[in-house]
């Protein structure tokens, strides 16, 4: 069994193991790993070596020296592949394929993409000629100081690299808390840093919980300067409400009740596949996932029967197992929740096409978190299902026959993250893309993402703006210098 500390000041801090706590493997239920969860002293520790390090040698090193770092810091990912898709399996269940593709690859991107990006961040430059005098204005841009970073579990290397990548870059040290059920890769990227040379303190990871533990000790902490979040939008207006303290500047990804508006004349196979990956990518466990799909009345039918059949072909299994397409919810409770939607979905009048409760598995598997993919049709308008995020492995179909009223059911939720549109008609997507009420709209695809552009969400779906300069904006603060000529 692993055992896994918190690393603060460039070292794994030693712990009592009574201060541990267990995590258990989604695929099978067994017990896979010991954590060392940080007491409010512990997590002083790790704010105060973020906030040394400020000004300490990080301070001191020029833009180029720091995006070496980074790019070294990418390159010890790589190095370590394997090690980051084993560890990524393990807290989370999911394939192989999914990890080595996608989430791994992703992660040493992500410090790459802003090492260079950061090199060309431009400010800006005003002349100023009056009566009085004449003046030049110009900005400098500044680390924004000590950022608490708190991760999700559903893609837990990617999210947090994709926060502390353009952090760092901008000159700010960390404080990564990585969700309770997945601490591995954010554990094990303190190896890297520390093989690629970063200053102690710049990176550092604490291990617990939220209310009364690690994560309300960080975000309540006075040194902490801004806070990055990505998870459930509850947990978000808790985590705002603490930055309040002391105006401090947050970044929130939150949650999402996404749709897929689907056309006549889409391309079907193309549709079919990627409303496929929308719904059940991860298990569904994707804050930009689909999870209510509406499609024009006259392909309805055979749209409804291609996904379901596409359905029913993922394969279950271990994530190791190359033949893997599908895996475990990260949790028994997790599945509860997913299984009372479910439950919900039948009880208020929805029709089950295909999945709806809990697979057949083998008996070293039967312990784990495993659901079945679901879809559905015909549920009333007021359902649960329609309106609440669910984030597991399953959509609802209704069909539509009118662009206006479908956008006014794409819209009626409080949550603005994601949409995709299914159209070969260039006017009708621009058309969807402007009335739908969200951050990220796709046309003929999903998640296919360019690292450069705006991503976050519209509504109580987040605050702010991540990706590109729009993430170095949240961690720089602008300076502007008047010179009176």
């Amino acid at each position: 069994m692993d055992t896994l500390s918190n690393f603060i000041g460039g070292r794994y801090v030693p712990f009592d193991p009574d201060a541990t706590y267990p995590i258990v493997s989604p695929v099978d239920g067994a017990f896979t790993a010991r954590v060392h969860e940080a007491d409010e002293a512990l997590v002083d520790e790790a704010v105060m070596a973020a906030h040394r390090a400020l000004t300490g040698p990080w301070r001191d090193l020029t833009q180029p020296q720091r995006s070496d770092l980074l790019n070294a810091v990418a390159a010890g990912i790589s190095e370590r592949f394997d090690d980051f898709v084993e560890a990524e399996m393990a807290d989370t269940g999911q394939p192989r394929h999914v990890m080595e593709k996608a989430f791994v690859p992703r992660g040493a991107a992500n410090f790459e993409f802003f090492a260079d990006l950061v090199k060309n961040l431009p400010t800006e430059t005003f002349e100023l000629r009056t009566s009085h005098g004449d003046a030049l204005n110009y900005a400098l841009r500044r680390p924004k100081g000590v950022i608490g970073v708190i991760c999700p579990w559903n893609a837990p290397f990617l999210l947090m690299t994709w926060k502390v990548a353009p952090a760092l870059a901008c000159g700010n040290t960390v404080v990564v808390k990585p969700s309770e059920q997945t601490p591995r890769t954010a554990t094990l990227l303190g190896e890297v840093m520390r093989a690629a040379g970063v200053p102690d303190g710049v990176y550092n990871v604490i291990h617990g919980f939220g209310p009364g533990s690690a994560g309300a000790f960080l975000t309540s902490h006075p040194r902490v300067d801004a806070i990055t979040f990505t998870g459930e939008t509850t947990t978000g207006t808790a985590i705002m409400k603490a930055a309040a303290e002391g105006v401090r500047d947050v970044s929130f990804e939150l949650g999402g009740k996404n749709s897929a508006v689907v056309c006549a004349d889409a391309d079907l196979d193309k549709a079919v596949e990627g409303v496929f990956r929308s719904a059940f990518l991860n298990t569904g466990q994707v804050c930009l996932g689909t999870e209510k799909v509406f499609v024009e009345r006259p392909i309805f039918e055979a749209f409804r029967d291609k996904l379901a059949a596409r359905v029913q072909q993922v394969r279950y299994g271990r994530p190791t197992e190359r033949d893997t397409t599908y895996g475990p919810l990260i949790s028994q409770e997790h599945r509860d929740k997913v299984l009372s939607y479910y439950a919900q979905a039948v009880a208020q009048g929805a029709t089950v096409v295909t999945g709806g409760g809990v697979p057949d598995m083998p008996a070293d598997l039967a312990g784990g978190s495993w659901i079945q993919p679901t879809i559905w049709t015909g549920a009333p308008p007021d359902a649960a299902i329609l309106h609440e995020e669910i984030f597991g492995p399953c959509c609802h179909l209704a069909p539509f026959d009118d662009d206006d009223a479908v956008v006014r059911l794409v819209n009626a939720t409080p949550y603005g993250l994601a949409a995709s549109v299914w159209t070969q008609s260039l006017s009708r997507a621009h058309r969807f893309a402007a009335a739908i009420d969200v951050g990220v709209v796709w046309i003929n695809s999903w998640f296919l993402r360019d690292l450069r552009t705006a991503f976050g969400g519209a509504k109580q779906s987040g605050i702010g703006r991540e990706g590109g300069v729009h993430s170095l904006e949240f961690y720089t603060e602008t300076k502007n210098v008047c010179v009176q000529l």
